[in-house]
């Protein structure tokens, strides 16, 4: 691994063997970009790359020097305004009222591993010769401000993890307007643009579509990365799948407003930026302030989608997620809120978790309603306190209960809002994001509270800690129910109101290390009803998060799908639920909705005690499988291999470390009458080695890869004696074992 600069030709090469990321000094003195893509060897002299040519009204840096334009000129990190006339990285305000920037390179330095980014969440290396790091310092002189580049290039992966912090040195009161954490130019725009976009319940569906002269673009302005986009893209060449072809991965480490561009001139050259939205978005850069842009993630692969996602997978599994939970399996929950919803009582919870622990369940998680005056869901949020009617010996009581019967305990908060029929609220009514003499939107019958003011963090924290210590709480559910409305703080002056978003997602990030630092013990799952903020920066906090509020199997196909993209499934929160599915009221049979559930966190949204007793005999049978295999689903090697956004089938696999295990998920969702055989061609195995095919045939790995496992059932044609009969919704899951 080695990051290379040649200082007669002022070229940058960072290297690994994976990939090579090429950059230079331009001659006005900042930074073009060369190359990103597979390795190659380095040179000194790769100014060939740096395509320079006049061309008919163009407007030109030098005076007399017709042939360099930044409008046709691939840049690292491009400023606003001097003969560039795409987007730029970076944008700000200046007092005579200019935007015009000039930052030049001044020097670099490389140092071993990785510096944190402070307040904020990103990949990290633990090791000696885990990583290098690049960072390129560039000056606007007139300014007086520093612009500093930072790349970390990680061993043996095709990875670059980059950001971006300015510092203002000068007299000067700045206003930065645009900060990205990546800006790429690519050299040609032949190009799809895939992202994962929906709503609540059906989050991160594929989207395709050719990239096109002008712009193609996701973004949030919710206030968080929300169930709409998910802060990640892919650009992948037409004709690329799962197994072939070039794809770029770009993923945001960040939860709060976001912007995924990529920008196509009319000369066909694509400008990917990736960073805080800057709708709305304006930091005062003060004189001797600093403001640190999140992490972006960019992965190469010239080897399909399959082997960017799982360079992800193992990347955010192991440098991203952190804590004791990070590399130990999960365990298996129980979550009350739709076995009960609002209506229960200390006895009809123990009643469900005995029930459950029974069955092999191994936590209990107590959701929603425990606190306050919670009955419904128009009081009681931002007082966490439990209800003595409800729970008379509190939490504390009922968690001992519950860790009697052999099970641990877990508890949902959602810390960042407020009811106004709740005391916190009669307290401090100015803790709420609220913009004066204007009329307050609710969501959920809900308030947002002003998470951008410490005292607010701080309050919350408090009354977090407090249960955290005095009762047995093995397990955080951390929701979060709706987009946030009228941004504006009561605690910061008018040329502020523009931080107030980026300044709130950085008191939930405050809130969350402090809590995780104080109780390392604790597993948080982060939520957002569902899957509002499912993003790599709460994956640093909480190594799994609630993927939809959408527990229906067939549902669950496309939005699991989806996420593996970039997520790892050990961060996949996935249960069983009853029937019918309380989100589109369809009935799968148990057996489907385990098969789908346990290719994640798997889990409970149930009653057992409701349950037949050939029901209850299933679900210990789900339960002892999944505890055989978790470690290698939540851990292996993941694979896509039937699409459900493209026909009536899904499959994936996971394939364990030692490639003698793998499991391989089939589902059908509507039955076919005298159909086709069918078979799937499994991935990732040993090709020398034989499987044995749920305790019986034994198949070649090459043979199961190249020929394709046998999936062909009483669908094709008449069904045979003893036979299972095929039927909608229908799942089965293969086990390989060499």
């Amino acid at each position: 691994m080695s990051i290379y600069y040649h200082e007669n030709t002022k070229t940058f090469h960072l290297t690994n063997g994976a990939v090579s990321y090429l950059m230079k000094v331009l001659p006005n003195g900042a930074l073009g970009q060369l190359y990103f893509g597979q390795a190659i060897r380095d040179r000194e002299d790769f100014d060939h790359l740096l395509e320079m040519r006049c061309r008919p009204m163009s407007s030109c840096v030098f005076e007399g020097c017709g042939s360099f334009s930044l409008e046709h000129c691939k840049q690292e990190y491009p400023s606003c305004g001097s003969t560039d006339f795409r987007h730029p990285a970076v944008e700000l305000r200046q007092p005579n009222g200019s935007r015009i920037t000039d930052f030049v390179y001044r020097s670099h330095t490389v140092t071993s591993g990785k510096p944190p980014l402070e307040g904020l969440p990103a990949t990290y290396c633990e090791a000696d010769g885990e990583a290098e790091t690049l960072t390129v310092h560039l000056e606007d002189e007139l300014l007086q401000t520093s612009l500093y580049l930072s790349y970390t290039l990680f061993a043996g992966q095709p990875v670059l993890a980059r950001s971006a912090r300015l510092e203002n040195h000068g007299g000067l009161e700045l206003h930065l307007t645009a900060a990205m954490s990546l800006s790429l130019d690519l050299p040609d725009s032949g190009y799809e643009f895939v992202h994962f976009s929906g709503a609540w319940s059906r989050e991160r569906h594929m989207k395709v579509r050719r990239l096109e002269q002008g712009i193609q673009s996701v973004e949030s302005a919710r206030g968080h990365s929300s169930h709409n986009h998910n802060p990640f893209i892919m650009l992948r060449r037409p004709g690329a799948d799962e197994e072939r072809g070039e794809v770029l991965g770009f993923s945001l480490v960040y939860s709060g407003n976001f912007l995924a561009q990529v920008e196509v001139d009319t000369w066909d050259t694509a400008r990917v930026t990736l960073g805080i939205n800057p709708f709305g978005f304006d930091w005062k850069l003060s004189p001797g302030g600093v403001f640190q842009t999140p992490e972006a993630v960019m992965v190469y692969s010239c080897q399909g989608m399959g082997e960017m996602s799982r360079t992800f997978h193992r990347l955010y599994r192991s440098r991203l997620a952190r804590g004791q939970w990070r590399d130990r399996p999960r365990p298996i929950l129980i979550n009350n809120w739709e076995a009960t919803y609002f209506n229960f009582t200390e006895d009809k919870l123990i009643s469900i978790a005995q029930a459950a622990r029974e069955d092999g369940v191994e936590l209990f998680v107590l959701d929603d309603g425990w606190f306050g005056a919670r009955c419904s869901d128009l009081a009681g949020l931002g007082d966490w306190v439990a209800n003595p009617d409800r729970l008379p010996g509190g939490i504390t009581r009922l968690a001992e209960r519950i860790e009697a019967l052999g099970m641990k305990f877990g508890l949902w908060f959602e810390p960042e809002m407020v009811n106004k029929d709740s005391d916190l609220y009669r307290a401090h009514p100015d803790w709420i994001l609220h913009t004066p003499d204007r009329r307050t939107s609710f969501g959920r019958n809900q308030l947002v509270l002003d998470f951008s003011r410490p005292e607010v963090v701080d309050c919350i924290y408090n009354m977090m800690a407090r249960i955290l210590s005095e009762a047995k709480v093995s397990y955080v559910k951390w929701d979060m129910n709706r987009s946030i409305t009228e941004a504006y703080s009561a605690a910061l002056p008018p040329d502020q109101q523009g931080e107030v978003l980026h300044r709130y997602i950085l008191g939930v990030y405050r809130l969350y290390d402090r809590l995780t630092k104080r109780f390392p013990h604790v597993l948080f799952e982060s939520c957002a009803s569902g899957g509002g903020r499912f993003d790599p920066g709460l994956l640093y906090y909480a190594p799994q998060g609630w993927a939809s509020d959408n527990s229906d199997a067939v549902e669950r196909l496309k939005i699991q799908y989806g996420t593996t993209f970039c997520y790892p499934v050990s961060a996949i929160g996935a249960h069983v639920s009853a029937v019918p599915n309380h989100q589109v009221n369809r009935v799968t049979p148990l057996s489907t909705r385990a098969d789908v559930a346990c290719f994640g966190t798997f889990g409970y949204e149930l009653d057992l005690n409701r349950l037949t007793a050939e029901e209850r005999a299933q679900v210990r049978s789900q339960i002892a499988f999944m505890k055989e295999y978790r470690e290698v689903i939540q851990f292996g090697d993941f694979y896509r291999l039937l699409s459900p956004f493209e026909s009536n089938f899904t499959a994936w696999m996971v394939v364990s470390k030692d490639r003698r295990t793998a499991l391989v998920g089939w589902y059908r969702v509507l039955n076919e009458v005298n159909g086709p055989y069918r078979r799937v061609k499994l991935r990732g195995l040993d090709p020398a080695l034989d499987y044995a095919v749920d305790g019986g045939v034994r198949r070649g790995g090459d043979e199961l890869m190249r020929l394709g496992l046998l999936t062909t059932d009483s669908a094709a044609g008449e069904r045979q004696p003893d036979e299972p009969a095929a039927c909608d919704f229908d799942s089965h899951i293969f086990v390989l074992k060499a």
